[in-house]
């Protein structure tokens, strides 16, 4: 058996894998985030790569990126001025080349074992692997208030209109054929905290199913949604997905964005 590639041989190869963080003053929960993330990714028999999408941070989000040590699994930076966790994927899933693609949150609230079993499922011909808090498989630590998971499930409610069959659309946690990914990445208009369902939808009315898989998923302390500032602006983004999805298409060219309604849009 030839011997594993060193750190930095490995780092110099073309990754398998990439996965994209949006980050959005994220100072204080990236560097433990990133130490898991590239913990697992370290271990997997293939080169890997990590990007940071810095969404227009006021903090030193950036700087924890740029003075990243180095190591066998790349971290770099890539900059979005356009305000919104949907606009931040977007950058991110379009800087990536490798042959798949996945996204996960910078608090790494679902458990980077799952990458295993998505990994396996796209190499072995799925296109589009998500994580699923919903699935009866899953193992969920929820402290959502009331209010917030009545909310939740009006909005999975909406969404499920949009993509039926899929029965989680908004855990942090999905990963793509990376072609395929790209090519829908091109195509999103929505910036904010709905975005997942207008690329689960794209790849839908591509034929693609969507394969969701069990999680263990633990609610975060940090989280910047809010019921009564967001659910408003949220509900509009879904009719606006739904008007677009059922456009004309455009001609060949960059779309062009809706104004923000989430001016924050992470979850």
């Amino acid at each position: 058996m030839p011997p594993s590639p060193s750190g930095d041989e490995r780092a110099s190869r073309p990754p398998l894998l990439e996965i994209v963080v949006p980050a959005h003053n994220e100072e204080r929960r990236l560097p433990g985030g990133l130490l898991q993330l590239c913990a697992k990714l370290a271990r997997m028999p293939f080169p890997t790569a990590v990007i940071v999408v810095d969404n227009n941070s006021t903090d030193h989000t950036a700087e924890v990126v740029t003075t990243w040590p180095r190591g066998s699994v790349p971290v770099r930076l890539v900059r979005c001025a356009t305000r919104g966790k949907g606009a931040a994927v977007r950058a991110g899933l379009l800087a990536t080349s490798a042959p798949f693609v996945g996204f996960c949150d910078a608090d790494m609230a679902t458990d980077l074992e799952g990458i295993d079993l998505a990994l396996g499922l796209l190499r072995s011909g799925e296109r589009v692997v998500i994580g699923s808090r919903a699935h009866r498989r899953s193992h969920v630590e929820n402290r959502h208030s009331r209010i917030r998971e009545l909310g939740a499930y009006g909005f999975r409610a909406l969404a499920g209109a949009l993509v039926p069959g899929v029965s989680d659309t908004q855990c942090g946690f999905k990963f793509f054929d990376g072609a395929l990914v790209r090519e829908v990445a091109a195509l999103l208009r929505t910036p904010g905290f709905a975005f997942d369902v207008e690329l689960l939808a794209r790849c839908r009315a591509r034929g693609v199913e969507v394969r969701e898989i069990p999680v263990r998923w633990r609610d975060m302390p940090g989280s910047r949604f809010s019921p009564a500032r967001h659910t408003l602006g949220i509900m509009l983004e879904l009719g606006r997905i739904w008007l677009r999805l059922r456009a004309r298409p455009r001609p060949a060219g960059h779309p062009a964005w809706e104004p923000p309604l989430d001016p924050v849009g992470y979850p």
